[in-house]
């Protein structure tokens, strides 16, 4: 069961200030909302993750990515085989410097650590989260390996100085910049000359089409649902990299791959679907029962105010978002794994 605990009035109101901020965006015109959530990026991503990092967890271990899967493949076997993956098209190796934007609890962060013997550097803007990505890498003994630091992604040639990393990668974290740009511009800073950059992106495949009202309305959904303040096509993900100075070496959409199981099928919540017998649980959370019992156990937590005031309805923005991810990827409009691997030139 979900176990909620705070120890920071700022985490409380910045969970309680998130739904408010969501309930007043979707009341206004659609051009001032875009406005409003690009402004207030760093807002709405703390908002969201203070209050939705534990369910998470519950839902999802350390790793909040998606992942492929071999048909009879365990979850967390996935995961980290997604995640090894985008080690080996890098080609991270020992000795290498490594920043990791966005990195959440740190799962992916310990798990290519031990995968490539690189030294990781995890970058995240969200106190409670590093609080816990420090916790579970001193218990699994990786604190000399991989360290984390508090920072804004669009200001990391501030933080860490010019031409600082080997490589760095992004696993669906920066949907949450306010424009790509801004954040590959960022990255592209502080690689060394011939340095690697490599990203799992969310984005809106080539086939969706913003001029259809139900395309438009799904990527709205998506948006509510994760804390993202505007997903965009992934083609301007690939003008983006090529626009700050980016040779790309090697892109493709992995949703794209005729797998026999689905990336999203643990968002569908069929239980008959479970790849192993120690899935069923993780499958089963996601299904009409656990959703229920889990969205019981919230409301009991905050109305007895062991959870934070708005952990309620962060956490029906999560069931938004399960239902809005499975229908993009059922439609193929959406996708959370646009793989680019991009270099810096030497020159």
């Amino acid at each position: 069961m979900v176990q909620i605990q705070r120890d920071d009035g700022r985490i409380d109101n910045r969970i309680e200030n998130y739904t408010k901020f969501w309930q007043k965006d979707l009341k206004k015109e659609e051009s001032a909302d875009n406005d409003h959530r690009l402004d207030s990026y760093t807002d709405v991503v703390n908002g969201y993750y203070d209050g939705a990092t534990e369910l998470y967890e519950y839902g999802w271990a350390q790793s909040f990515h998606f992942s492929r899967f071999y048909k009879g493949e365990a979850f967390l076997a996935s995961l980290a085989r997604h995640e090894h993956y985008l080690a080996s098209q890098m080609t991270l190796r020992p000795g290498m410097r490594v920043l990791d934007v966005g990195c959440g609890v740190g799962g992916p962060a310990r798990e290519i650590a031990q995968f490539s013997d690189c030294t990781i550097v995890g970058l995240n803007n969200n106190d409670f989260q590093i609080q816990r990505a420090r916790k579970y890498t001193k218990k699994a003994g990786l604190e000399n390996q991989v360290t984390f630091a508090k920072g804004d992604f669009m200001k990391l040639s501030e933080q860490f100085g010019e031409n600082s990393f080997d490589a760095v990668y992004a696993i669906e974290a920066t949907v949450h910049a306010p424009t790509w740009e801004g954040v590959y511009g960022e990255i592209f800073k502080v690689l060394k000359p011939g340095g690697v950059f490599g990203v799992y992106e969310w984005a809106m495949t080539d086939d969706w089409d913003p001029s259809i009202p139900e395309h438009k309305e799904l990527a709205h959904q998506i948006e509510l649902g994760n804390g993202i303040p505007e997903m965009r096509p992934l083609s301007l993900a690939r003008e983006a990299l090529k626009t700050v100075g980016f040779q790309i070496e090697h892109e493709e959409d992995l949703a794209e791959r005729p797998d026999p199981v689905p990336w999203y099928y643990p968002l569908e919540g069929d239980i008959l679907k479970a790849q192993t017998f120690w899935d069923y649980f993780t499958v089963w959370r996601m299904s009409w029962s656990g959703k229920l019992v889990t969205h019981t156990a919230i409301w009991v937590m905050e109305l007895l105010r062991i959870a934070p005031p708005g952990t309620t309805a962060v956490g029906e923005s999560l069931k938004v978002a399960a239902d809005s991810l499975v229908a993009g990827g059922r439609t193929k409009l959406f996708t959370p794994m646009y793989l680019v691997v991009s270099r810096k030139p030497k020159n």
